[in-house]
């Protein structure tokens, strides 16, 4: 392998493409999400890792081997990602506002930025085979959770990017010293002040554990919690819903910054948007950030179809949700959601 890996590099360096690409492939994946962790949007994240490719192609005559390939590679994006954040151009300013309906009083303003995006869970399956350092501290589940994205978005920069490199990924506090340019001091003070950020969003501000995802993804549970969920939808009873939700479930929806605490709120909520009269769901499971999500369509009444309507991931807490958050259609094609769905003529 190691032999395997010099010659694609010394065949890069001479300017091979093909073993170029080769050499970075299997690093791709990993990449991406990493990006997507420090940046908390896939676009964004697609346009770092490309750059980050570029720049790979066209530094690799700098790549002296003191250190593996793939930390070479984790400097390169993660040194993108912090360019791009000091930019901030790509950001919206203001959150938008939800369109068509008027909304009950919002409990608060969400900590979810504007920009947040969900993650197909499909583009996770290439990872099976990676395994962080001995110094990581948080579970794979829980550090692509929709909670720990939001909650690494709330610290600066630098902070984001220790985190991220020392408790994700498990590097030591020399190496991510060396990645970042800063001293081992530096890194140890950031990430003080980062975790101490990021468990308490994740514990809640009541100090619960509500916010934070199932540890056992994908249970048996978890199927029949979708079940039901999925069918008070496209029965359109709310009441089921509201049974399946905890006493203090949070309900959000970016890129609007409005937060909606407690099963009451949820009611009013639901019943103001998705459970008006007349209206009629079809839904589609599907994962998001090793989460349940769902495709939401709404019955047009002027056509034979369903349309889009937004993307929904909820997170578990046992046989209950605690959070719903739902994104606008733009997403949804990322997840291989159509358009729209057949529906039922009615003459």
């Amino acid at each position: 392998m190691e032999t395997d890996t010099t010659d694609l590099i010394a065949r890069a360096r001479a300017g091979d493409h093909h073993a170029f690409r080769d050499l970075v492939q299997g690093h791709s994946h990993e990449l991406q999400v990493h990006c997507y962790r420090i940046l908390g949007s896939l676009q964004d994240a697609e346009d770092a890792l490309q750059e980050t490719l570029v720049s790979a192609w066209r530094n690799l005559g700098e790549f002296g081997e003191r250190s593996s390939l793939r930390t070479w590679l984790y400097k390169i994006a993660t040194n993108r990602c912090l360019s791009m954040l000091r930019a901030d151009s790509r950001r919206p300013r203001v959150a938008s506002t939800v369109p068509e309906v008027v909304l009950p009083e919002a409990t608060g303003t969400d900590t979810a930025p504007p920009w947040l995006e969900p993650y197909p869970d499909v583009l996770l399956d290439h990872l099976v085979d990676q395994h962080p350092g001995p110094e990581a501290r948080y579970e794979t589940t829980e550090a692509i959770s929709l909670a720990f994205i939001t909650a690494l978005q709330l610290l600066p920069p630098r902070q984001r990017a220790v985190l991220v490199l020392r408790d994700v990924l498990g590097y030591h506090a020399a190496e991510v010293a060396q990645m970042l340019g800063t001293t081992q001091e530096g890194v140890s003070s950031a990430l003080k002040r980062a975790r101490a950020t990021v468990d308490n969003h994740l514990a809640g501000s009541d100090g619960s554990d509500g916010h934070r995802p199932a540890r056992h993804p994908d249970s048996a549970a978890e199927h029949r919690l979708v079940a039901r969920f999925t069918a008070a939808l496209e029965r359109a009873d709310l009441k089921g819903l509201i049974d399946l939700l905890v006493t203090d479930v949070r309900l959000s929806m970016p890129p609007a910054m409005l937060e909606y605490r407690g099963v009451e709120t949820a009611r009013r909520l639901l019943a103001a948007t998705a459970f008006r009269p007349g209206r009629s769901y079809r839904v589609v499971p599907t994962r998001a950030n090793g989460q349940p999500a769902f495709g939401l369509y709404l019955a047009d009444p002027h056509s034979c179809v369903y349309r889009a309507y937004c993307l929904v991931v909820i997170t578990t807490a046992g046989d209950h949700i605690a959070a719903v958050t739902s994104f606008t259609t733009d997403v949804m094609a990322r997840f291989g959601l159509p358009r729209t769905l057949p529906g039922e003529c009615v003459s």
